[in-house]
């Protein structure tokens, strides 16, 4: 054998050792010309019996004399009758339990040149998975069962023909896959660039961090693959990394406004890794939560300070109502009545703090975004003059998003009313609505009023700043700065060329979809898995259930009509609900998480930014309300 066969040999045998099964291939003789280490594992075959030209029939004696086929009083006799069979080449497909066991499908494919290929696959977990189904699927339909019987018996067939037909072709060593399959996998993009900023390695994940940008960026310059707006946000820290530093830091990407984290590390030759990822869902979750902390600050700062002043104000309108009783000259009078406007409005002032710092949560639910705006324009075109115009524009798509739809169009209304303020008795207002890269739903105000002024843009959104005068409480534009921030967004104020304007910018997140199907619940707990069982059959659903995230796994991989997930956070096993919701990004199965975790706790945190969280106890009616269209207040 010259040196470029060996070469090849060698290369054919690191790509059948990367395959999970086991693989032989006896020449016409039956004389082993290939197999991978699998083999040899699986049957524990000495090294002479894995060598090139071991004949078939001694490994077959081998084989039975260990007690792989069970007890047997002539092995002599069998082995006679397993190289007949062999002889006749004829392709076969088995599924047979191991003495240890273990489950094998073995198949077997003749060659051209004569001789024959043979895959054994563990079957193990798939034969449980299947076990699995029967028992736990009582509800469903034999014909159904038989069906995912029929399909997966089919699809290990074919999945050990492409097996065997397209791995063993690859000629990769056993280091490069690895390592490429498992950085390809990581939902962030993993480079190196060198010295000169050129790329010598990418996973090739660069448009799922950037979905503007290409892919295949190696041997491509940084600035290029980036575009001149990120790498100029980037190549201040690129230089620290060159100069030996390991900067950590994150930006906002101009394209669709995604936030992205990146962190360089210099190597010994002068280049430098980099590891970027799409950090936007855990900025607005950490937003969110830095909201509630601030709203939880000022209740407690404020709540002793407000029950003090409400009953402060309440001695001033007892004995304002009093000396109003009295026989008092008109001049008192007039003081009497200007006290008590000022103590009802000092009321209404505290009413209105309270509504800022208190308890209440934003409640997601599936809102159809094109009702609330028609409602809205509804809603709002009788409190506007006559002369003023109101129009919106609705460029959302035709899906159900988890908003919660009173807040919202409780904060559109008070800006609208706000516009109609500054612009007197005439002029326009426009309401827009769109998305941006399917990150953020934007939604902005427009008037042509006078716009803000350089004071009123610095402290707008200030608690208690009004232009107004005391016709103002200074705590509208407040109170919706507040509702985008507790939602994971955020509120700009500015000024257009005709007008004033105000921009809403709210986490675009698609409700799942409700039109029933087969619906996965994962719970550990027996008597709580059969209440929410009824629930999601009551809302038209099919009930499969798990109890654990490898079991749902499973049969997430083999099911593929479930239309709905709906998984407690804490589960049987180290893996959480958190673990299955990344295990089906990739797979955009709609998961609904519950828990009974207290907000504040750190796991609860986790949850939020896999999707929208059910906290126990609810009823059929709060599951009914994420995935069926909310009608705005």
């Amino acid at each position: 054998m010259n040196t470029s066969d060996k070469t090849r040999a060698a290369m054919t045998t690191a790509g059948l050792n990367l395959i999970a099964q086991a693989i032989s291939i006896y020449d016409s003789e039956l004389r082993l010309a290939v197999c991978n280490n699998r083999f040899q594992e699986m049957f524990n075959l000495p090294n002479n019996l894995v060598s090139p030209g071991a004949h078939f029939e001694d490994t077959i004696r081998h084989i039975a004399a260990s007690g792989e086929y069970g007890p047997m009083e002539d092995i002599e006799e069998f082995v006679s009758a397993r190289v007949e069979q062999a002889l006749d080449f004829e392709p076969h497909y088995i599924e047979r339990t191991r003495a240890n066991g273990q489950m094998i499908s073995i198949e077997g494919a003749p060659l051209p040149q004569g001789g024959w290929v043979a895959v054994y696959t563990d079957i193990s977990r798939t034969k449980r998975v299947e076990q699995l189904l029967r028992a736990k699927s009582e509800e469903m339909s034999d014909r159904l069962i038989s069906h995912t019987e029929e399909l997966s018996a089919t699809n290990r067939k074919l999945a050990a023909t492409i097996t065997a037909l397209e791995e063993a072709k690859r000629q990769l060593t056993e280091i490069e896959g690895r390592t490429r399959l498992t950085t390809e996998m990581m939902p962030a993009h993993i480079a190196h660039v060198d010295g000169a900023g050129y790329y010598t390695y990418t996973n090739r994940r660069l448009s799922s961090v950037f979905p503007s940008r290409p892919s295949e960026i190696l041997e491509m310059h940084i600035s290029e693959a980036l575009g001149p707006q990120a790498f100029a946000k980037i190549e201040p820290h690129l230089m620290a990394a060159y100069k030996g530093g390991s900067p950590v830091f994150e930006f906002t990407e101009a394209h669709d406004s995604r936030r992205i984290r990146v962190a360089f590390t210099p190597d010994k030759s002068g280049g430098v890794y980099i590891l970027s990822m799409d950090v936007t869902e855990e900025t607005q979750a950490r937003v969110a939560l830095q909201q509630a902390r601030r709203r939880e600050m000022a209740a407690q700062m404020t709540s002793g300070l407000a029950h003090d002043f409400s009953n402060l104000l309440t001695i001033i309108l007892g004995m304002q109502g009093k000396l109003d009783k009295m026989q008092l000259p008109p001049q008192a009078q007039d003081m009497i009545r200007g006290t008590l406007a000022a103590a009802r409005r000092g009321g209404r002032l505290l009413n209105r703090i309270a509504e800022m710092t208190g308890q209440r949560s934003l409640r997601p639910q599936a809102t159809n975004m094109h009702a609330l705006l028609s409602e809205l324009k509804i809603l709002a075109t009788p409190s506007l003059p006559q002369g003023m115009g109101l129009s919106v524009l609705d460029n959302t798509p035709d899906v159900l998003l988890l908003l919660d739809a009173g807040k919202l169009q409780d904060a559109l209304l008070n800006l609208i009313l706000n516009a109609r303020d500054a612009c007197g008795i005439n002029g326009q207002i426009t309401v827009s609505a769109h998305v941006v890269g399917q990150i953020w739903l934007e939604i902005s105000v427009t008037d042509t009023g006078p716009g803000f002024s350089s004071e009123a843009l610095k402290n707008a959104l200030n608690p208690f700043f009004t232009t107004k005068g005391s016709e103002g409480s200074g705590l509208g534009l407040p109170m919706v700065y507040d509702m985008a921030k507790s939602a994971g967004g955020d509120m700009r104020v500015g000024n257009t060329v005709s007008g004033a304007s105000i921009t809403l910018r709210l986490p675009y997140r698609v409700a799942p979809d409700a039109k029933g199907g087969l619906a996965l619940l994962v719970e550990d707990s027996e008597e709580l898995r059969a209440t929410f069982r009824d629930m999601l059959i009551d809302l038209g659903y099919s009930v499969i259930e798990a109890t654990s995230v490898d079991e749902a796994s499973a049969l997430a991989a083999d099911l593929p009509d479930i239309a709905l997930v709906l998984s407690d956070v804490r589960l049987e096993g180290e893996a959480t609900g958190i673990d299955l919701a990344q295990r089906l990004k990739g797979t955009h199965l709609p998961i609904v998480l519950m828990t009974s975790l207290p907000p504040s706790d750190p796991q609860y945190r986790m949850a939020l930014k896999s999707g929208p969280v059910l906290q126990k106890p609810f009823t059929t009616q709060q599951l009914s309300a994420l995935i069926t269209p909310e009608t705005p207040a």
